[in-house]
């Protein structure tokens, strides 16, 4: 991993994006990733350095959106048998090529365990009295951290009305015509069989695979295909598997391995999402890059290599070498 001082230098030039006037091509951004149409059915995925939660970004760490291109990356290597990808090539540790697709209208939770702080979070919605959450009857006597019976999957509208993710069940997808039928069941059954490899895949590094977020869409025959991200330290939950057992007996938290950690963080504060959101040190960003470079290196099995800074000339270096032009 990176030297703690070397990152707190880096924190002024954490990658938060390319530069618009040097580039030839319209971009489209989400929270953390800008992407740019490059014909042929393709497009170029940017993932930046920046960190959002509670649907809005936050802050920029460095080197975050290296661990998360290459993470992802490596985990679409490990879960192509499932179901396809659109991952066609890694040209840069910030970049992806990838096949155009269109996106279901539903992002798809799958949740292991009971916990999360935030609105839509199965812990929160449990700990403020409901006990039918996302059409699911959860039983009294429930303590956070626990694990489930057997893994649910929870779908989110992407934004909705009010700019947050807006709770669904899975019967509401199809009722309220957000997917068709035949491709939700597909999605479902997909989604499970992936939540499957990455548990035991995280338990072999020592993780547990709390709960992940999975992103689908269509690809020109209407097929499915895994999009986004996938088992990253910002879609997915990750924590310690050694210390699980005797911190949940104690009714101590876990050891995190993911930007949950900087949402209790902003928890600690009084933060939840809503109105503007607290200053907090720098150090809470110095250890977020530190806690997405562990993950990797824990999956992956790999020491994490960092890219040079400042980001974007390393990258225009790289799609030149690769034939692409911007």
């Amino acid at each position: 991993m990176v030297e703690r001082k070397l990152i707190e230098q880096m924190l002024p030039q954490a990658f938060a994006e390319m530069s618009e006037s040097k580039v030839g091509r319209a971009k489209l951004s989400g929270k953390v990733r800008d992407w740019y149409e490059l014909g042929d059915g393709q497009r170029m995925i940017v993932t930046t350095d920046r960190l959002s939660a509670f649907d809005r970004v936050l802050a920029a760490v460095p080197w975050k959106g290296q661990v998360l291109n290459q993470l992802s990356a490596w985990w679409n290597g490990k879960t192509s048998d499932i179901m396809p990808n659109h991952l066609v090539s890694v040209p840069d540790p910030n970049v992806s090529i990838v096949h155009i697709a269109k996106p279901l209208p539903v992002e798809i939770i799958v949740r292991g365990y009971i916990t999360g702080v935030t609105s839509t979070a199965l812990w929160h919605r449990y700990s403020i009295g409901e006990r039918n959450i996302y059409g699911y009857e959860f039983p009294e006597g429930l303590r956070k951290n626990q694990r489930l019976a057997q893994p649910i999957i929870t779908p989110t509208t992407k934004g909705g009305a009010t700019g947050h993710d807006e709770r669904l069940t899975c019967f509401e997808v199809t009722e309220r015509g957000y997917v068709e039928p035949f491709i939700w069941e597909k999605a479902m059954k997909c989604a499970l069989a992936l939540y499957r490899r990455g548990v035991g895949i995280a338990e072999k590094a020592g993780l547990i695979l709390v709960d992940t977020k999975y992103e689908f869409g269509l690809d020109s025959k209407g097929q499915l295909m895994l999009i986004d991200e996938i088992h990253t330290p910002d879609s997915s939950r990750f924590w310690k598997l050694a210390s699980y057992e005797s911190r949940f007996g104690k009714g101590e938290e876990p050891e995190l391995f993911d930007k949950e950690f900087v949402r209790l963080k902003y928890v600690e504060q009084g933060y939840r999402g809503d109105g503007e959101p607290p200053e907090l040190p720098e150090s809470v960003w110095v250890d977020a890059s530190l806690f997405y470079q562990q993950v990797l290196e824990l999956l992956t099995g790999e020491a994490f290599k960092p890219g040079a800074y400042p980001v974007e000339p390393r990258i225009r270096d790289n799609l030149f070498k690769a034939g692409v032009c911007l």
